[in-house]
């Protein structure tokens, strides 16, 4: 059992922080373009502006507070507020740049496609309906002069909807993108952590939590416990009945082994036919009585094979944290070595660690 090569330091990072600094690069990007676009609106001769260095100055504005809030860690942590806070001052900038440059006539109008892009992508259906919402309101506002003297008919809102539809449709289009992005990580997460025989949690999935829980330990001085149970029989079984009742042990054994433990620990296989298992807030004496109750179900577990009652028994390992241990590295060795102890010891045993 090599417990030094199954600690995976890369599944410890927050996946969701992975994925809204993405967001952040994308964002960053539209940012910039959107203010390239301006830019070469307001320097490309013959372009109606109200006033030329009024928008460049909007420029300047816009490119100081993208400096600023992105790149001066205004925000040391990728959030969906941050996300949230830049998409409303890009709504801002760009009908502030409209309003001098003609206003619903201008030829920059559909820079608000960037806006409900950036949405779409990051901030999900809700808030993209609403920021299509609020560029819909500011529209009428900016034609109010225009549509004050039209009355209202439903050919005249058909022809608004119609001057809106690339709108939502890009909103909508976005918007299915994004779910269908988020919904194919979470199924590759879920598949990257799960135990394709069990359905428990795999080792990287319990190295995260484990990572977590020892945070918390040392923050609230809370000590907790690990178990490594260890099949005593499985290749003899494997040898005698073949895999296929071997994989069957390995899933009744899982079976037996969660429903002793409580809905706040963790139960993962380790490894062939081995699972550990992390109870938290639990010192050596609790742990211990919870080891007895799992050896004690898995010793009362069988399935039929053939006509015959297959058993196996367990031997487990635990160490405790920080009383035994002091680092991750630490506390899985030397819950493996307790492991190893009730193996020498004759099995279908428990024993807690005691050495140095």
């Amino acid at each position: 059992m090599n417990i030094f090569g199954k600690i995976d330091v890369a599944g410890q990072m927050d996946v969701e922080h992975v994925e809204l600094k993405g967001f952040s690069r994308s964002v960053a990007e539209l940012e910039w373009l959107l203010l390239i676009l301006v830019i070469l609106y307001t320097v490309v001769p013959g372009n109606f502006t109200v006033d030329q260095w009024l928008i460049i100055k909007s420029c300047l504005f816009f490119a100081g507070f993208v400096l600023a809030f992105r790149y001066l860690n205004f925000y040391k942590r990728e959030t969906r507020w941050k996300l949230a806070i830049e998409i409303w001052v890009m709504i801002t900038f760009i009908t502030w740049i409209l309003w001098h440059t003609g206003k619903i006539d201008s030829p920059l109008l559909n820079l608000y496609l960037l806006v409900i892009i950036t949405s779409g992508l990051t901030m999900g259906k809700l808030t993209t309906l609403l920021v299509l919402v609020l560029i819909t309101s500011v529209y009428i506002y900016m034609g109010h002069p225009v549509y004050a003297d039209i009355t209202f008919s439903l050919q005249n809102f058909g022809r608004l909807m119609t001057l809106f539809s690339p709108y939502l449709l890009v909103a909508y289009l976005t918007t299915m993108l994004s779910a269908d992005l988020q919904y194919a990580r979470r199924m590759l997460k879920h598949l990257s952590e799960t135990d394709d025989l069990t359905g428990l949690d795999n080792i990287r999935s319990f190295n995260n939590i484990l990572a977590l829980e020892i945070k918390k330990s040392i923050r609230y001085q809370r000590v907790f416990s690990m178990l490594m149970i260890d099949a005593d029989n499985l290749k003899e079984i494997n040898d005698k009945y073949g895999h296929e009742a071997g994989d069957r042990l390995i899933k009744a054994m899982a079976t037996a082994i969660q429903e002793c433990m409580r809905e706040s620990d963790t139960l993962a296989r380790y490894g062939g036919d081995e699972f550990i298992a992390l109870l938290t807030e639990t010192d050596q004496q609790h742990a211990i009585e919870a080891a007895e109750r799992i050896r004690r179900a898995v010793e009362n577990t069988a399935f039929d094979k053939d006509g015959q009652q297959i058993r196996s028994t367990v031997s487990i390992g635990i160490a405790s944290f920080p009383q035994q241990a002091g680092n991750t590295i630490d506390l899985l060795r030397k819950t493996d070595q307790a492991l190893y102890a009730s193996k020498n010891a004759g099995r279908n045993r428990v024993t807690i660690f005691d050495g140095v």
